[in-house]
């Protein structure tokens, strides 16, 4: 156990910059956005003798509820701010972990160091899981971590700005949610890996086959196969659709280290009250009784399986 934790952590020092300092990053430019938007907003406010306007996500919606006193509104327009930037950094999450699975065992071949790897008492499979831990557990906890402290941030700066213009900031902060949201985004983790695994094996096989260029044949070839699939169907070869390759083949192997491919599409017309279902624990987890989702990890554990054969057999690149 001890070995594999040490085999994660060389994951994490070896790829901080996209497990960590790309989230902080993008939250920081994130802040200092809105910021600006803030201080302009204000700036034109007072030059306009009006009422200042707020950028944001949702903070069309955030003015209205106010000003019309409703708390409802109010308390989801908080959330829904909070919430945006961990939306925006779990797509920097899904690039971040595309292309670390791709590099994750070519490089290893290419610049020899599996040579070096492979004098160790350290086994092929331990040294491919970590991988997948690495990206499917680690990378998306960073994430959440530095989703909600920008978000507090922003919630923060907007807090103390309308308290300037005669809103109670402690009446204010008492309408959002910030532990509850963070308990969702938590959970969502384990959800995650159970959805992205067959994404993983991919990547990972097509890490561990390729002598060249991993990302053409991760992309290439499954495109290629829903182009075929499409023809044939153009032709009328085959009596059956391509709508289950192109969303429950293709967009699992490709998109599925994405977070929130599992969700289905929201029922908005339920009310704004229920505008953030979709990232409720109870709501995400119902993906658990589809068999397409347990269909994927079994796909995802057989190319994993695949991975390490070819790790435990090739060493050229």
């Amino acid at each position: 156990m001890k070995t594999f934790y040490w085999l994660v952590k060389r994951e994490f020092w070896e790829h901080r910059g996209g497990f960590l300092w790309a989230p902080v990053a993008v939250g920081g430019v994130f802040l200092l956005l809105n910021l600006m938007g803030i201080v302009t907003g204000e700036v034109m406010g007072h030059h306009f003798d009006g009422h200042a306007n707020f950028i944001g996500n949702n903070m069309h919606l955030f003015d209205r509820a106010l000003a019309d006193k409703d708390m409802a509104s109010i308390s989801l327009g908080l959330d829904m701010m909070m919430l945006s930037t961990s939306l925006l950094l779990s797509i920097v999450l899904g690039f971040v972990v595309f292309f670390y699975c791709l590099g994750a065992l070519y490089d290893d071949r290419r610049d020899r160091s599996l040579l070096f790897w492979k004098s160790l008492p350290i086994s092929d499979t331990a040294t491919v899981l970590s991988k997948v831990v690495a990206g499917a557990v680690l990378a998306p906890a960073i994430t959440v971590v530095c989703g909600v402290l920008t978000g507090l941030a922003m919630l923060a700066m907007f807090t103390v700005t309308l308290s300037l213009h005669g809103v109670s900031a402690w009446h204010l902060l008492a309408q959002a949610h910030p532990l509850r949201l963070t308990a969702d985004l938590v959970a969502s983790i384990p959800l995650y890996v159970l959805w992205a695994l067959p994404a993983f094996g991919w990547l990972l096989l097509c890490s561990a086959w390729a002598r060249s260029k991993p990302f053409l044949w991760a992309v290439a070839l499954p495109v290629a196969v829903g182009i075929m699939l499409s023809w044939f169907r153009f032709l009328q070869s085959f009596d059956t659709g391509t709508r289950w390759y192109w969303k429950g083949v293709l967009g699992r192997l490709l998109l599925g280290v994405f977070p929130g491919g599992w969700l289905r599409e929201v029922d908005f017309h339920r009310g704004l009250d229920h505008a953030l279902d979709f990232i409720r624990v109870g709501y995400a987890y119902r993906v658990l009784a589809q068999p397409s989702l347990w269909i994927g990890v079994a796909a995802g554990v057989m190319m994993l399986a695949g991975a390490i054969w070819l790790r435990r057999w090739r060493d050229d690149a």
